[in-house]
């Protein structure tokens, strides 16, 4: 059933008296919030749901919120006083992480948070839009954006990829300047360090081995991860040497071998798939699919709509003798090889690129599934593991003390992965979040 189908059955408010506090013999209500009637405040029950606690589920289990963080998980006697919610064939995950977007305004982090998208890990933006947005991400107040964390610029070199987005930063030449350029980019407001390296790539220049290991070297001096943009297997062997944390694509010039796969499991490299924007670049968007799902289309903003559709580059693009790097049936291949020799993936869609924020995100988990995850190992790729990549040890999770954000499903994505579309309610620092979406601003009067 989905959820306006379930919302029509159900009376707008049902208030019913269960349970009792053997306190002096009184009893005190429990009042169960009906099916589309929100929840007031930060603190409440979801009663007897099915849970994936990021890596897990557990079943018929009750999850208590008091001030926005998860206070019990399990079966346990929650308090009477709070509002409960029925979780009974439901699914309660973790929000979804987006490990690779690029976030130019506020409307895409209400757009991402509209789809269960709570925290966005953005990989090559303007610093001086994405740096202020930092801070809402250590409170607890009521919000309809997503949490944001920022590479903020690249480290690339002269005529580099990044550099021909026109955006003003410093590009880097030779290894001795690592140390001051990676101090420099934390400074202006970084989280991590972001690594443009394409040896071989047509169309740009690169920086050499060299200056990405002394970028690696200063970074981790400077206790930040360094994530690394390649898409060749040889920019991949050479970022896993230098120590990078993390390839933010799985690269598809060619499949990969076993020996290589495991070198990238051993090192504990994380991998970000980003099929989404594979399919998108070789005009296999699927992005269409998105738009045409009755669960979704009702909450997409018309820009999605169009973003979702747009006609990917074709051979006579400007940029076509780069991007025929990018290979979707191989990038599918060789996340199935890497996840069968134990590398950790991640999801991203590289938002908003042919993608979109926060929608985009439920067909990529689905695309995992294509390339060999099981639901349960795509949710985690979502949530838990970008979570526990990128040091966010206060979500990703349904663990007590973690913030409640959280997304209510109807059905069972452990079975059926799509489930993740049918969304009940989502919960950012505990206060639920409407869905409407934003009307578009009327032209001025001239």
């Amino acid at each position: 059933m989905r959820p306006n189908q379930r919302l029509r059955s159900i009376a707008p408010i049902v208030i019913a008296m269960v349970g009792f506090v053997a306190t002096s013999c009184a009893t005190a209500p429990v009042v169960t919030v009906a099916a589309g009637v929100p929840v007031d405040g930060n603190s409440f029950v979801v009663r007897n749901v099915r849970v994936f606690d990021g890596h897990r589920a557990m079943e018929g289990v009750d999850v208590v919120v008091k001030d926005g963080r998860i206070d019990m998980v399990g079966h346990v006697t929650p308090p009477t006083d709070l509002p409960v919610i029925d979780g009974a064939d439901f699914t309660l995950i973790p929000g979804l992480i987006e490990a690779h977007g690029h976030v130019e305004a506020q409307r895409e982090l209400r757009d991402a948070l509209r789809f269960g998208v709570t925290t966005e890990l953005d990989m090559l933006s303007r610093i001086n839009f994405t740096a202020p947005q930092k801070s809402r991400r250590t409170q607890m107040e009521r919000t309809d954006l997503a949490d944001l964390w920022t590479a903020g610029s690249p480290v690339t070199s002269p005529r580099g990829l990044g550099t021909q987005f026109g955006i003003p930063f410093s590009t880097i030449s030779k290894p001795d300047e690592a140390v001051a350029l990676v101090k420099g980019r934390i400074a202006e407001g970084s989280d991590y360090i972001k690594v443009m390296y394409e040896p071989g790539a047509p169309l740009f220049t690169t920086i050499s081995y060299e200056t990405m290991a002394a970028v690696v070297a200063a970074a981790h001096a400077q206790g930040v991860l360094v994530v690394a943009h390649i898409s060749s297997v040889e920019g991949a062997r050479g970022a896993v040497r230098a120590g990078v944390d993390e390839l933010a694509h799985v690269f598809s010039d060619t499949l990969v071998d076993d020996a290589f796969a495991r070198e990238i499991a051993a090192h504990r490299t994380f991998v970000c798939a980003t099929l989404s924007i594979f399919g998108g670049f070789q005009g296999k968007n699927f992005g269409a699919a998105l738009v045409a799902d009755a669960r979704l289309s009702p909450y997409l903003s018309a820009a999605q709509r169009a973003e979702l559709v747009k006609v990917g580059p074709g051979p006579k693009h400007p940029m076509a003798p780069y991007l025929v790097r990018f290979d979707v049936d191989r990038a599918i291949e060789n996340v199935r090889r890497l996840r069968v020799a134990g590398v950790r993936i991640l999801a991203g869609t590289d938002a908003a690129n042919l993608t979109s924020h926060g929608v985009s995100m439920h067909g990529e988990i689905e695309l995992l599934t294509r390339a060999g995850l099981t639901p349960a190992e795509a949710l985690e790729a979502a949530t838990l593991a970008p979570a526990e990549a990128f040091h966010l040890d206060d979500r990703g999770r349904i663990a007590v003390g973690a913030r409640a954000d959280l997304v209510l499903v109807d059905g069972n994505p452990l079975v059926d992965i799509t489930a993740t579309r049918a969304i009940v309610r989502i919960f950012k620092n505990g206060f639920e979040v409407s869905r409407a979406v934003p009307a578009v601003a009327a032209a001025p009067v001239k």
